[in-house]
């Protein structure tokens, strides 16, 4: 049997990281409110953007890595409920999240990609750049680690969109382009797509993750993205989620313990 909304919500909103923040000053400058075609209607947790009958904070993984994540995300991207740049933040401590604009660009993303600490990769397919750019492997010394920690440059918009801010940014001419060649097919289901090549940003960084030799982030990142999407269609038709099915059971599996919250009549 599915699980029934839960009684009561007793886990607090996590604290908000970098994609939670880039929509709050997202909004802060909005004219009007971000209205959500074909989504959840009604109130949303802040900490997961779903209903409080769905809400699911206290499943929330945070899982350490050496590898970080860099957001550059369209305009309207962070106010969407179905963008999966915020369970990246949610699972990777060292995600930031940056507004793209052509005709600025942020200080402090200037900084990070200058920081000694990482080595960044602009993430995006090898067909559209110049060879001698592309790269397909994360450089890694023989203990399986670069001298720098990698960082990945994840452009969060709609295809036209992505392409349009790969040309058009200046700062990343210089970065190595790291060229995915995944097997699989795309699974995530809250946009549509033409192509089963094309990636959500969730699966993207999960992809690069496996790549940087951390398969168990890489796997909680999916599993984690299975189950919110879960919550997000079952909140969209006005049905109760099953805390019991594979998605839920494969993320407790991987190291998350069983909310509390979800409790059963």
């Amino acid at each position: 049997m599915p699980a029934t909304s839960p009684v009561s919500l007793p886990v607090s909103s996590p604290p908000p990281h970098a994609v939670s923040r880039l929509r709050a000053a997202r909004l802060a400058r909005s004219s009007k409110p971000f209205l959500a075609r074909g989504g959840i209607k009604g109130e949303r947790c802040p900490g997961c953007r779903l209903v409080p009958s769905h809400c699911m904070c206290a499943l929330r993984p945070s899982v350490p890595t050496r590898a970080g994540m860099c957001l550059l995300m369209a305009d309207i991207e962070p106010l969407k409920p179905s963008n999966t740049g915020w369970l990246i933040a949610d699972v990777v401590p060292d995600t930031f999240a940056f507004g793209w604009a052509r005709t600025e660009t942020d200080p402090a993303l200037l900084a990070l990609l200058a920081d000694p600490q990482w080595q960044p990769y602009v993430v995006f397919p090898g067909e559209f750049v110049a060879p001698q750019r592309v790269v397909h492997t994360v450089t890694q010394d023989a203990n399986g680690r670069s001298g720098k920690r990698p960082l990945f440059i994840l452009l969060d918009a709609t295809w036209a969109e992505a392409r349009k801010m790969f040309r058009k940014s200046p700062y990343l001419d210089a970065l190595p382009v790291l060229s995915l060649e995944p097997a699989q097919i795309s699974r995530y289901q809250l946009r549509r797509s033409r192509r089963d090549d094309h990636f959500c940003t969730s699966e993207v960084a999960a992809l690069c993750l496996q790549l940087a030799g951390e398969p168990h982030a890489a796997q909680t990142l999916e599993a984690y993205l299975d189950v919110y999407t879960h919550h997000y269609l079952q909140a969209k038709q006005q049905l109760p989620f099953d805390a019991d099915d594979m998605a839920h059971g494969r993320l407790r599996d991987l190291g998350q313990p069983a909310p509390l919250s979800l409790r059963r009549p």
